[in-house]
C-alpha cells in the first residue's frame, strides 16, 4: 500500500526523534572521547566489496543482501554491514598513508538486510560502529569495548555482560578447523541444511547457528582456545589484563563466532538481560586481514558495531525516560491587527538563537495559548493593542505563570533570563 511503509521499516515520528537525538550525542561524545572522527560512507556499494569482504559463507552474503542491477548493469548493493565501506574509503582516499591508528566512527548509517524482522533490529535498522585501522595491540581492541560498556552503562542499560573470544589466526586457525570437522564429522546428518553446506565450506560458522536442533549438536565442540599459536594467545591475554584492569564485568565465551568471515582473534559481545532472555546490543572484533583482502596492504583492524532501535528498545524496556526538549523557548501570540509585529519578532527571537514561532493558522488568542501549552513552550510572548503601542512585549513563563512587559527589543535577553538560560 501507497500509505503503509514497508514491512521491516519504521518511520521515526517527530514526537520521538529527540530519544534518537540524545543517543546519538551520546555516541558522538563517547566517540570524540576515544579520539574517533566520524566518517561518512554512501548507502550502497558495489557488490563485489560484500562478497570479498563479509564473505560468501555468512547468512549475509547467501540468504540477506538487498541486490540490484542499476542502469549501468552493474550490480549494486544496499549495505548490510558497515565495515567493508569503511575499508574501502580508507583505500579509495589513502587514509592509511596518514597518521596512524586511523580511527573513525560513523553514525545513523541505515544498514540493510532481508530476514524476519527481529525485536530491535529491522530490515532498515541503524547503526552505531566504530573502527580502528593501523593498531594491532590488544590494548584497542579493550579501549573499543570499554567505550561501548561506558556508553551503554552511562545511558542506563543494566545487567550488562561482556563476552570475549579468540578465534585464531590463518596460522592457528586451520588445526582447529580440522579438528571441529572430526568433532562434527558424525554430527553432519542432524545439522540443518545450512550446517551441512558450512562443514565443508567454514566448519567455525557451524558454531554461529541459531537453529537448536544444531546447537545441542555443538554443546560439546572443542574450543579454538585450546588451539591458539603463541600470537593469538598473547593477544588473548593482554586482553583479558587490560578488561581486569579496568575493572568491567567480562566472561569467556568460546562459541562466540560472530556472523562476519573477516574477524580474527577477538571477538566480543555485549549482553544484556531482558525478560525475554539475552539480547546481543553490541558486538565486534579484530579484522587483521580485511583490508589486505579488499586490495590494501597488510593494515590490523578492529571494530564493533551497535544497533540504535536496539539501544532505544532496551532502554524503553527499563522504563528510562530521556531528556524532552521543549519544541519553543518561546511562542509569540498575538491580537487584532499586529500579525506583522509578531512576525517581525518571531524573526528577532529567531536570530538571536531562540526556538520560536507565532500562529500561522488565525486562531484566537484563547487558542493560541493552549496551542503554546501543548507544544510545551517555555514562555508566551503577547503583542496586543497595549503593546504595540508603546513598542513592548508582555511575556510570561509558563511554568511559574511569572510575567512581566520588557521593550521588543529586549525580548531575547528577558525569555533567557526568565528560562534561566542567561
Amino acid at each position: 500500500m501507497l500509505t503503509q511503509a514497508p514491512r521491516g521499516t519504521k518511520d521515526v515520528l517527530p514526537a520521538e526523534s529527540y530519544r534518537w537525538q540524545y543517543v546519538e550525542a551520546k555516541m558522538r561524545k563517547a566517540a570524540a572521547e576515544a579520539g574517533y572522527r566520524e566518517a561518512r560512507t554512501p548507502v550502497f556499494e558495489h557488490t563485489e566489496l560484500f562478497l570479498r569482504g563479509v564473505g560468501d559463507t555468512t547468512d549475509i552474503v547467501q540468504k540477506e543482501m538487498y541486490t540490484f542491477k542499476d542502469k549501468g548493469d552493474r550490480s549494486i548493493t544496499l549495505k548490510p554491514e558497515g565495515t567493508a565501506g569503511a575499508v574501502r574509503l580508507l583505500l579509495e582516499h589513502n587514509l592509511y598513508a596518514d597518521t596512524l591508528p586511523c580511527k573513525l566512527y560513523y553514525l545513523n548509517a541505515p544498514i540493510f538486510r532481508y530476514e524476519a524482522p527481529q525485536s530491535g533490529r529491522l530490515r532498515e535498522h541503524h547503526q552505531f560502529g566504530v573502527e580502528c585501522f593501523g593498531a594491532a595491540d590488544a590494548t584497542v581492541d579493550a579501549e573499543l569495548i570499554l567505550l561501548a560498556y561506558r556508553l551503554l552503562s552511562g545511558l542506563g542499560v543494566s545487567n550488562l555482560s561482556v563476552n570475549i573470544n579468540s578465534i585464531g589466526c590463518p596460522k592457528c586457525r586451520p588445526a582447529y578447523h580440522a579438528r571441529l570437522k572430526g568433532f562434527l564429522a558424525g554430527k553432519v546428518e542432524n545439522l540443518c541444511a545450512d550446517c551441512r553446506n558450512r562443514f565443508e565450506r567454514n566448519p567455525l560458522r557451524v558454531l554461529d547457528c541459531k537453529v537448536p536442533a544444531c546447537q545441542a549438536e555443538v554443546k560439546d565442540a572443542p574450543s579454538m582456545l585450546d588451539c591458539l599459536c603463541d600470537e593469538c594467545r598473547a593477544h588473548f591475554d593482554k586482553l583479558q589484563a587490560c578488561l581486569k584492569v579496568s575493572g568491567i564485568p567480562y566472561a569467556i565465551d568460546s562459541r562466540i563466532v560472530r556472523g562476519l568471515d573477516y574477524y580474527t582473534k577477538t571477538v566480543f559481545e555485549l549482553i544484556t538481560k531482558t525478560p525475554q532472555g539475552n539480547l546481543t546490543v553490541c558486538g565486534g572484533g579484530r579484522y587483521d586481514n580485511l583490508v589486505e583482502q579488499l586490495g590494501g596492504d597488510p593494515l590490523p583492524a578492529v571494530g564493533f558495531g551497535m544497533g540504535i532501535e536496539r539501544v532505544l528498545m532496551l532502554l524503553d524496556g527499563e522504563g528510562i525516560e530521556l531528556p524532552k526538549p521543549n519544541v519553543y523557548d518561546v511562542f509569540v501570540t498575538w491580537m487584532g491587527e499586529h500579525e506583522m509585529k509578531a512576525f517581525a519578532l518571531v524573526e528577532q527571537l529567531r536570530a538571536a538563537g531562540l526556538r520560536a514561532d507565532m500562529d500561522h493558522t488565525g486562531r484566537s488568542l484563547k487558542a493560541q495559548f493552549k496551542y503554546a501549552n501543548k507544544m510545551q513552550a517555555a514562555v508566551t510572548a503577547t503583542i496586543g493593542d497595549e503593546e504595540a503601542a508603546n513598542g513592548a512585549v508582555k511575556l510570561k513563563n509558563m511554568a511559574t505563570r511569572e510575567e512581566k512587559t520588557v521593550p521588543t527589543e529586549e525580548a531575547a535577553a528577558a525569555v533567557r533570563a526568565m528560562t534561566g538560560e542567561e
